[in-house]
């Protein structure tokens, strides 16, 4: 399996370079909602850059070393936040955890893979019988990947498992 840690320290050099152009801001006296406004804006697509091709094969270490930029960047931006758990800080700023918003996107792209209109349609397997899945008590329209560890091998393989609803 390949190893996203190359990957994920990059992103989080590069986001820690941008939280401190986010404390220059926070000194020369911009406002918290336009401080929020630019974390949301420079700072997360950063972290969520390709998030679909790599946020089900990372480590709980990656994932709470990407989520501390956040509660970083939420603790420059309201100084009241020092001391709160993640959990309450995220619900007092109005934010979700990027590991959520990782899932919803990786949910949204799957879904437009769906499509058959999708230019990556084709590599999804071919759509069971429906005069077979018919018959059974809750069957996926596309076969679901067997594996002999909980390891997935791609995103494909991960995101119908997860994401596929049953007819």
């Amino acid at each position: 399996m390949k190893s996203w840690t190359t990957h994920i320290n990059t992103i989080i050099s590069k986001a820690s370079k941008r939280l401190y152009f986010l404390k220059q801001l926070r000194t020369a006296g911009v406002p918290p909602q336009q401080l929020l406004h630019f974390y949301t804006a420079v700072i997360r697509p950063v972290l969520e850059y390709a998030s679909p091709v790599w946020h089900y094969s990372i480590t709980r270490t990656q994932t709470e070393q990407l989520e501390s930029i956040q509660k970083r960047a939420v603790h420059i931006i309201f100084s009241f936040t020092l001391g709160m758990s993640y959990p309450n800080l995220l619900y007092v700023t109005n934010l979700n955890s990027l590991k959520d918003r990782r899932d919803k996107l990786s949910r949204s792209f799957f879904q437009k893979m769906s499509n058959p209109a999708s230019c990556l349609h084709h590599l999804l397997p071919p759509r069971r019988n429906t005069s077979v899945t018919s018959r059974i008590r809750s069957c996926t329209p596309l076969p679901r990947p067997t594996s002999r560890t909980k390891k997935f091998k791609s995103f494909i393989n991960f995101a119908l498992s997860k994401y596929q609803s049953p007819v």
